[in-house]
């Protein structure tokens, strides 16, 4: 996180997380251990944060975090910038009911597992998601770049939607009837991303397999 707060990042998709897993211990990152995580996004009566792009999000999995993302002041088409402002909270109930006081309401529940590892001030995110795997690379964007051309990933192949709108386009076009991206939703549902990444991609990938790693 630089010290104007902003959340400098790109993802893949991944077909097999263990490969990508090999090729980061390879190049030197270390693990910070793997959890999971359970996510209440919370919106107002009227949903103008999903109108202005932020996101109010609490997060529970080793600690309970609450995060507020927003729009940052200049976009980039290379990356998923957001301004971030996070912090951890004592009690994760608790916390809800403040904010519920507040005249905010859930939203919508969304799960992962993930595990993070670190290359000094580069965060690599190993996720598993009810609909697909993928590693988010997130630091300086000369990093990002510097570690996804190490790790193989082609960069027209990144991806800068984030998980809940990528779930919606998944949505719209399969017809889910449910709207919380939870591992017992998915339970009944067959779904191969790799079909779906013309969705997804920041850009035209050309000749390049997106879907193989």
């Amino acid at each position: 996180m630089s010290s104007d707060n902003l959340e400098i990042e790109v993802k893949f998709f991944v077909a097999d997380e263990s490969i990508i897993r090999d090729r980061l211990l390879a190049i030197g990152a270390v693990s910070e251990g793997r959890a999971f995580e359970r996510n209440i996004r919370f919106e107002d009566a009227e949903k103008t944060l999903y109108r202005r792009r932020s996101l109010l999000r609490l997060r529970r999995d080793a600690t309970c975090t609450l995060t507020l993302k927003s729009a940052p002041p200049e976009e980039n088409p290379d990356f998923k910038i957001f301004r971030e402002l996070e912090t951890e909270v004592g009690n994760f109930e608790t916390m809800a009911e403040i904010l519920s006081g507040l005249g905010f309401h859930q939203e919508q529940i969304y799960e992962k597992w993930r595990e993070t590892l670190r290359i000094e001030n580069t965060l690599f995110c190993l996720d598993t998601l009810p609909f697909g795997n993928f590693i988010e690379i997130e630091g300086a964007g000369t990093d990002i770049r510097h570690y996804a051309d190490r790790l193989d990933l082609p960069w027209p192949c990144r991806i800068l939607k984030n998980y809940l709108r990528i779930f919606d386009l998944l949505k719209d076009r399969i017809g889910f009837s449910f709207s919380d991206v939870t591992f017992q939703n998915f339970q009944t549902v067959e779904l191969d991303l790799s079909r779906h990444l013309d969705l997804l991609l920041a850009e035209d990938p050309k000749h390049s397999d997106c879907g193989a790693r």
